[in-house]
């Protein structure tokens, strides 16, 4: 039998055969891992820089929307009170003074008024603190300084001239571009430099103005600060470390967050300077990079994202387009130096190489030392880590014979016990995390819904107020003459009684043969106008009673601003309601009148807010002719007399302690989704323009807040709506 020997295979010693794989595996994954974690991070950085960029570009925006929305509501809210009559154009001291309270009150540099007669007034912050007023005469030869400035009282009244001027009104562009356009629109951005003030840089808003006829009373305007914006940007986290700026689409700096000003003074005029020419080095420079680039600004229409080299250091920049209605067409650029992340990262690199290295070291002699004792400890040391990885956090390492290996166990199983408590109490951390952010944000919401609500009833009581103080004057103003004329009419009448029946005597006394006096007697058919005169007479008193029952509703309804708590009777302010809006219940070319159908109980008078009240009640019955005018316009003239337009008003007692007001139509009603949101502030089913969403929600609070009552809104689909009041007679 033949024999073969098998190749002696090489031996080789357990240290080398355990330490030189280990050695060979600790130096891959240390190498790997550095790698890996090198190119995270720097994703990481650039991730974050990016979201970080993100982040300031929309807080930029947002803070544009607010900002420069305030000019166009002023202006708004302007040219409102002007088509209302509630300011006189003609009044420039009254417009002057009301142009100064709302300085008092809106964050703007200037608001004005230009007339195309050339005359205008104005409010102007000047110096960024002081209010003063302008008042804008026509040019004439002997008054070509038109213009002067005011300083005013604590109640906006002008006390002393402070400066003389010349202003062309009806030819600064202030005026002539917002006609031009018809529409509102932002005009420039103006300019002025005074050594006696900050630098004046503004971006300003004009709004035309028409009468009923369509003919052009004026320009309304105002004018917001852009070195605001500076400040702004320079309050944002991000501008501690990197450059945010505004350009518009020609590269002319609007605002940065830098120290530097985006002007310059030559000759003591304010020079607004391009972005490339910024004495901001790294806003140079970024701006000549981007004009490389991109050579047209207005072919950017959505986020740029562009990383580019400036002065050996790499930079994140982000160009964001920011538009209004109005016509401001912005853009944002951020950017974001890669040193602000990098620094640390390559620091933390550094740091883990060596400390792996030192590991290293360590961890060979360990191995060369313990390799022949330390093989299976090791393997159940590497089990309980896997375990743990995978997420079981209960694992122990139990002590062998080697005193090392135990202390290490002994730290492996208290680091297993610290691991446990810290998943654990972040864990709840998380929770209590989560907690307090949603309540936080509830309590922001409800303050920001508080707010708003608030602020839509403040402006509503003024124009409440405002109409009051108006329906009042003009009660004041024709109950004067109209009791004069209706006293007078009842002599009138009289004395005539008295001249007909001495022409009655005389034609019974004296014969009527006389030619001359037969033939005026036929001229002016006396008989006729001997009958007809009394007629008139009646005529006349009727129509004076009828002006003063009107003037008596109208006192009635304007105590829109009694502030005390008085008895009144609550029929009579539904009536005063009633009359004032006769106008739209009775008859219209396109339909039949509404009827409006009474079933009054016996009520006492009851203490409120007699003002409000009549407001509410204004509210619900111009509702409901509203509903019931659009039911109409799907119905023909002869389905509405058919089936009329009506509105039903009941008053009852529900018991000694309160009274109940129901208001009903039989319109088309409304579903439940709208129903159960009427009484929110801001909703509304009007047209824009028609509604502002607050009259029920204004309502709502009166009857609920002050006057401790019940709102009900009761609706059926297709059968119509009922509003239902419930108030005590005494407020407690």
């Amino acid at each position: 039998m033949k024999t073969h020997l098998a190749s002696k295979i090489p031996a080789f010693p357990l240290q080398l055969v355990l330490i030189v794989p280990f050695l060979l595996q600790v130096f891959g994954i240390v190498g790997l891992v550095g790698y890996v974690s090198f190119k995270n991070g720097e994703k990481a950085v650039h991730n974050l820089a990016d979201r970080l960029m993100e982040r300031t570009s929309s807080e930029v925006n947002q803070h544009l929307d607010a900002y420069l929305s305030i000019p166009h509501k002023v202006i708004q809210l302007n040219a409102d009170a002007i088509r209302m009559g509630l300011l006189n154009v003609r009044d420039r001291q009254s417009v002057g003074k009301y142009f100064w309270h709302e300085m008092q009150v809106y964050d703007l540099s200037f608001i004005s008024l230009n007339l195309a007669t050339g005359e205008g007034a104005g409010a102007g912050r000047y110096d960024g603190k002081t209010v003063t007023i302008d008042d804008n005469a026509i040019i004439t030869p002997s008054q070509p300084k038109n213009t002067k400035t005011y300083l005013t009282d604590n109640d906006g009244n002008p006390t002393k001239i402070m400066t003389t001027s010349t202003w062309d009104t009806v030819n600064e562009s202030a005026y002539t571009e917002p006609v031009k356009a018809g529409k509102p629109i932002w005009v420039r951005i103006y300019t002025y430099y005074d050594p006696a003030y900050p630098p004046y840089i503004v971006a300003s808003a004009g709004r035309p103005i028409y009468d009923a006829s369509k003919k052009l009373i004026g320009v309304v305007g105002a004018e917001i600060h852009l070195l605001k914006l500076s400040e702004f940007l320079q309050k944002l986290d991000v501008s501690h470390f990197g450059q945010v700026f505004i350009i518009e689409r020609n590269g002319m700096l609007v605002a940065n967050s830098g120290q530097e000003k985006p002007f310059t003074l030559v000759n003591n005029e304010i020079k607004r300077l391009k972005a490339i020419d910024s004495p901001n080095p790294v806003v140079q420079g970024i701006a000549k990079h981007l004009q490389q680039d991109i050579p047209d600004f207005h072919s950017i229409t959505n986020t740029q994202k562009v990383n580019l080299n400036l002065q050996g250091e790499n930079y994140n920049v982000h160009i964001v387009p920011w538009r209004d209605r109005y016509g401001l067409d912005w853009l944002v650029v951020t950017s974001i130096p890669d040193r602000t992340f990098m620094a640390q990262i390559s620091a933390n690199t550094q740091i883990s190489a060596l400390l792996c290295f030192v590991a290293l070291i360590f961890t060979t002699a360990i191995g060369i030392f313990t390799s022949g004792r330390v093989v299976r400890p090791i393997l159940r040391l590497n089990q309980a880590t896997q375990a743990i990885a995978f997420g079981d956090l209960q694992q122990t390492v139990k002590e062998g014979n080697i005193q090392e290996l135990n202390t290490l166990a002994d730290s492996f199983n208290h680091m297993a016990g610290q691991l446990r408590e810290s998943f654990i109490a972040l864990e709840n951390n998380n929770a209590e995390l989560e907690e307090r952010v949603e309540k936080r944000t509830i309590e922001l919401k409800t303050a920001l819904s508080e707010l708003q609500r608030t602020q839509a009833q403040v402006v509503q009581s003024e124009k409440m107020s405002s109409l009051g103080q108006l329906v009042a004057g003009v009660a004041h103003e024709i109950n004067n003459p109209v009791n004069f004329i209706h006293g007078n009419i009842s002599i009138l009448k009289d004395y005539t009684q008295d001249l007909l029946r001495m022409i009655q005597l005389y034609q019974q006394g004296h014969s009527s043969n006389d030619p001359a006096v037969k033939a005026l007697a036929d001229e002016i058919d006396l008989e006729f106008l001997m009958n007809d005169l009394q007629k008139m007479l009646s005529s006349m008193k009727m129509g004076t009673e009828r002006i003063r029952s009107i003037v008596l509703s109208l006192r009635n309804f304007s105590r829109m601003d009694e502030a005390e708590f008085k008895k009144v009777d609550i029929h009579e302010g539904i009536e005063s309601t009633l009359l004032i809006l006769e106008h739209r219940l009775k008859s219209q070319p396109q339909r039949p009148a509404i009827a409006v159908i009474r079933d009054y109980g016996n009520l006492p008078q009851i203490e409120c807010y007699a003002g409000q009240i009549n407001q509410v009640l204004m509210n619900i019955l111009v509702n409901a002719i509203d509903a019931l005018d659009e039911a109409n316009t799907k119905r023909t003239y002869e389905e509405i007399k058919a089936n009329p337009s009506q509105i039903n008003i009941r008053t009852s007692m529900m018991d000694s302690h309160m009274l109940e007001i129901a208001i009903a139509d039989n319109a088309l009603g409304m579903p439940e989704e709208v129903k159960h949101c009427i009484f929110n502030p801001f909703f509304t089913t009007k047209p824009v323009g028609k509604g502002t969403g607050m009259g029920m929600a204004i309502s709502y609070q009166i009857i609920t807040e002050k006057h401790g009552g019940k709102l009900e809104c009761f609706s059926t689909p297709g059968k119509g709506s009922q509003l239902v009041m419930q108030l005590p007679i005494v407020v407690k």
